[in-house]
């Protein structure tokens, strides 16, 4: 059996060796230089395509941007779909104090930052891909890039007074989450990407209301289709938290999909070159379509 850090090693080097795909557009949804969002139009000639909007991995912190999934996004709309590339606030470049590594997220620009995106895609799009159709919109996102997907389809059960609650659930055909941070009491308990999700929501004593209105474990059920896909090999996210996930669906009556990927690890869901990333494609069409 191969060695697990080899194979991440190896899984991680194959999905960053393709270089970056220029967008056919780019939008900014705010002033700060990371409010952007990357189109790509659906190849084929299609006249009216659906809207992936793709949010970006990386612990929520700022060496991983929006472009390492560019090839990502150019693999999706080859296959004729439009999509919508979100750059976001992450965490500061400097090291946590007393850490070696810079921060993840900012709060609570993070999520003020999915919240403006999501609610002005559809103006966005329509100026910068009229072949997008908004009324099929599928939103994915991969590692922290997957709690956020599942957390912009779950604003409408947010905690009555959240600034990003909706008052009816968005317009989406579903998401697909990519190996997701997608319950924050496992993710803690495993350390998952070196205490992420404690930086992303703050002070200890800010946890537990904060995670009220982020965890995407504790948001549900939300009426909306949804999809995990997860490598059985991760050792990045490992499996145990997407199943919490599910799980804790289920208690809430609500069935959520989960695919699991033999012999493959974090990585390959985002890289072109691995059938992985074929198997997300079709989940997303599966939604879209």
């Amino acid at each position: 059996m191969p060695d697990p850090v080899a194979r991440d090693a190896a899984e991680e080097e194959s999905a960053f060796s393709h270089p970056a795909v220029e967008p056919d557009a780019t939008l900014p949804y705010g002033d700060h230089p990371d409010q952007v969002v990357d189109f790509y139009a659906p190849h084929g000639g299609r006249a009216s395509a659906p809207l992936v909007v793709l949010l970006h991995g990386g612990a929520w912190r700022a060496p991983y941007d929006r472009r390492h999934v560019t090839p990502f996004a150019d693999f999706l709309a080859r296959r004729g779909l439009a999509v919508a590339c979100v750059e976001y606030r992450r965490g500061r470049e400097i090291p946590q104090q007393r850490g070696t590594g810079p921060v993840a997220g900012r709060w609570p620009d993070t999520f003020d930052d999915v919240a403006t995106v999501m609610d002005a895609l559809p103006e966005l799009a329509a100026k910068a891909l009229p072949q997008a159709d908004p009324r099929r919109t599928v939103v994915t996102g991969h590692s922290a890039g997957g709690q956020l997907a599942l957390w912009a389809a779950a604003r409408h059960v947010l905690p009555a007074g959240s600034p990003w609650r909706l008052p009816a659930a968005p317009a989406l055909r579903g998401v697909v989450a990519l190996a997701p941070i997608a319950d924050f009491g496992t993710a803690v308990g495993l350390d998952v990407c070196g205490g992420a999700v404690g930086q992303l929501l703050g002070p200890a004593d800010a946890y537990e209301e904060r995670a009220a209105h982020t965890d995407p474990a504790a948001l549900l059920p939300t009426g909306i289709a949804t999809v995990v896909v997860q490598g059985r090999c991760d050792t990045v996210v490992p499996q145990a938290v997407g199943e919490a996930f599910v799980d804790a669906a289920a208690r809430a009556g609500e069935t959520v999909g989960l695919t699991l990927l033999e012999e493959v690890g974090h990585f390959p869901l985002i890289d072109p070159a691995a059938d992985a990333c074929a198997v997300v494609a079709e989940e997303i069409a599966q939604l879209a379509w």
